[in-house]
């Protein structure tokens, strides 16, 4: 994760693109895999680094933002697929937060091509809602980290790179996943 110091670009960034995904998903559909590739790269880049390492992080949030957001964008073709499959993973998810404990791996897979499946028949719609609820949820956190929010900080000061998990919400706020 990226250093607290850098907090508010990251979060003006964040509602920036979760507003565009939010609000105008569907009609810039290669801008919004382009945002959302640079954001999931940079998160994934930035957590192989340690948090006093802070140039190399940098940098590597940067390369890993423009490879990610280059990769997604090239997939276009199979975007709403990998949406679909992302979906299905995240039902998958949510059943199983309500049986406790994690889904086997088979049963991740099984969901996210059941859902890649049924997003590619669906497909204007699932890029629709899709694009409408991940852009919400960049918007929500990018106005927690903006005032201040003592959860998504403290995570982020603990190096927990599953800090933009919406899955994985604090004690006390359940709210979260509604």
């Amino acid at each position: 994760m990226l250093p607290a110091s850098y907090q508010t670009l990251v979060a003006a960034f964040l509602i920036a693109g979760g507003f565009l995904a939010c609000f105008f998903g569907y009609r810039s559909f290669k801008v919004v895999l382009a945002v959302f590739g640079f954001i999931m790269g940079a998160v994934v880049a930035s957590s192989m680094f340690g948090s006093s390492n802070t140039t190399p992080m940098v940098i590597a949030a940067i390369v890993g933002g423009i490879v990610g957001g280059g990769l997604l964008l090239a997939a276009y073709f199979v975007g709403v697929a990998l949406v679909g499959a992302g979906i299905g993973a995240l039902m998958a998810q949510l059943i199983w937060t309500q049986i406790e404990g994690d889904p086997h791996p088979f049963v991740v897979v099984l969901f996210s091509v059941a859902g890649a499946l049924v997003a590619t028949w669906l497909q204007r719609y699932v890029i629709i809602l899709g694009t409408a609820f991940g852009g919400a949820w960049a918007m929500l956190l990018g106005v927690l980290a903006l005032n201040g929010d003592a959860g998504p900080m403290k995570a982020a000061a603990q190096g927990d790179m599953f800090v933009l998990s919406p899955l994985t919400p604090a004690p006390g706020q359940t709210w979260v996943l509604a």
